[in-house]
């Protein structure tokens, strides 16, 4: 009886408190500010190109063999009612253990461990075994590690020292961003990966916003079980959030920039809803049936899912990629996939029980290059 009560009280409250907690979370949380965000990005990858390895790892990788994957904002937390990575574990573990078999690079892009709400023991506790599957990359040299806004603590040794190294050993190194450079047509090209947190104001590393998220929203989210991480959520916030890292990486030269942060998966420079659209257009215009109605049904499936987004923009330039999250309330998580001269969105979805990986976007690398920008 006395659960019943509460669960009734629970869902009354999440009538009534649901939109404007989220607000709240999201006004506290992120305030991307263009002149900080391209200041802050100019200062990281030109450090990380002068070879300053306490910013970021520089690596030379091969146009046609490299293999990568790229999976950012886990945000692992303790398993309770507050942890948005808990209905995602299953597809995680799955794409793990596929991409190490397949021998990929692991790039753990940010915003892994969710330490704005929880002491680092805890989620390292509570995910020790999703922590030794990372830690088969590392071991076999197929592991970087970078630190985000919610788990900026792995930025500074002392945290390192305690917690992460205990766990994954000495060798481990966290880094802001990384830096892989490809040769092609006798050029230099450049992978730029940072999870993109950079010059957010409430977000790089704003006391404020995080004792917000610790003392306030975190026991408000764990009383209402409120998920935040859908993708209709505040799409003009990070829609705005992209389209300025996207402005910053289209007036570099011979560069292609990979992020997190926002939750939103983003495929040179186009989102999902802009990729479908232009692909229609083209169906119509060679009246072919069969796609036109696919596309016709994914689209409308998109718009449900993407319901509340207000500001778009087309990015012209394809320089721009975010590997979108791995904490969807529905379980799905996403990624950026590099192998063999290609670069893909993927989807890692639960079907009939089981963890499927979905290809939702790929070209070739080479066509990428061919259309980026040439400096200011």
């Amino acid at each position: 009886m006395f659960k019943l009560i509460v669960n009734t009280i629970r869902r009354f409250c999440q009538f009534l408190f649901k939109r404007p907690a989220t607000w709240m979370a999201d006004k506290f949380s992120s305030s991307p500010d263009k002149a900080a965000i391209i200041q802050s990005l100019d200062t990281l990858i030109k450090e990380i190109r002068q070879g300053n390895s306490q910013k970021g790892l520089k690596l030379s990788a091969d146009l046609n063999s490299g293999k990568y994957i790229i999976l950012s904002d886990q945000h692992k937390g303790t398993r309770d009612a507050a942890d948005d990575f808990l209905t995602c574990e299953k597809n995680y573990v799955a794409a793990l253990d596929y991409y190490f078999k397949s021998n990929f690079t692991l790039v753990a892009l940010g915003d892994c461990e969710e330490l704005w709400e929880n002491k680092p023991i805890d989620v390292l506790r509570s995910y020790r075994d999703d922590l030794l599957l990372e830690l088969n990359f590392l071991k076999d040299d197929r592991f970087v590690k970078i630190f985000g806004n919610h788990d900026l603590e792995w930025s500074f040794k002392m945290p390192q020292s305690l917690f992460l190294k205990k766990r994954y050993g000495k060798q481990l190194r966290i880094y802001e961003g990384l830096l892989l450079n490809m040769e092609y047509k006798n050029e230099v090209f450049s992978i730029f990966m940072a999870h993109g947190h950079q010059g957010d104001q409430r977000s790089d590393g704003n006391a404020f916003s995080k004792w917000f998220v610790a003392a306030i929203w975190t026991p408000v989210q764990r009383f209402l079980e409120i998920k935040t991480n859908t993708l209709s959520d505040n799409f003009e916030l990070v829609d705005k959030h992209n389209i300025m890292m996207y402005e910053w990486s289209a007036e570099q030269k011979n560069l292609l920039f990979i992020s997190g942060h926002t939750h939103k998966p983003v495929f040179a420079s186009l989102d999902h809803i802009e990729r479908i659209n232009a692909a229609l257009e083209k169906a119509r215009s060679s009246n072919n049936t069969k796609l036109i109605a696919r596309l016709e049904a994914e689209l409308a499936q998109r718009k449900e899912e993407y319901a509340g987004k207000q500001f778009h923009k087309t990015m012209v330039i394809p320089s721009y990629f975010n590997s979108g999250c791995c904490c969807f309330s529905d379980g799905d998580i996403t990624g950026i996939e590099i192998e063999n001269g290609e670069i893909r969105l993927v989807k890692w979805k639960e079907t009939d029980h089981q963890p499927q990986r979905l290809v939702l976007e790929y070209s070739s690398l080479s066509y990428i290059f061919d259309q980026l920008g040439t400096g200011k």
